[in-house]
């Protein structure tokens, strides 16, 4: 049986936009969330901070390794590890973080919520961005070497008369 390579398809309108509402409302909640939490000492606010965007960072990173291989892209075991790490150390931050702090359990939930969320919607807004980018049909930029060659081949420059 023959192995067929998937191709992914375009993204439609209504999922980059909901990819990118989910990535703004979860992202946004966390953020207003942490600004309105008049408790909460601003290192301890800090440190809410940066593990959003660690995790962030670490989804997106996870997301592009995975897409990598599958289109058979080169990605090192070590790289691939140290993204995933990163996603479940976030997690796992966030959890110590919240089981430590001086809030409601409602207000625990919410932090929870919200970065899952992010982190969720920032995988998918890296997938549309792929997704867009393998369908974009990138035209040369004039005088670029590419276009340059395919002139050249056509006989519009001469070679230095």
């Amino acid at each position: 049986m023959a192995q067929t390579k998937s191709v992914p398809q375009k993204p439609t309108a209504a999922f980059i936009g909901a990819s990118w509402a989910a990535l703004i409302i979860g992202l946004g909640a966390y953020l207003i969330g942490l600004m309105n939490a008049d408790t909460m000492a601003l290192n301890e606010k800090g440190y809410y901070f940066t593990i959003i965007l660690f995790g962030l960072f670490a989804a997106i990173s996870v997301q592009k390794s995975v897409r990598d291989r599958s289109e058979s892209i080169p990605v090192t075991n070590l790289y691939y590890g140290i993204a995933w790490f990163c996603v479940l150390a976030s997690l796992l931050l966030l959890g110590i973080g919240l089981w430590n702090a001086d809030l409601l359990l409602s207000e625990k939930g919410f932090y929870g919520v919200s970065m899952a969320m992010a982190l969720f919607a920032a995988i998918a807004v890296q997938k549309n961005v792929r997704d867009l980018a393998a369908f974009a049909k990138e035209e040369p930029a004039v005088g670029s070497a590419d276009e340059s060659a395919k002139a050249a081949k056509r006989g519009f420059l001469s070679s230095g008369e």
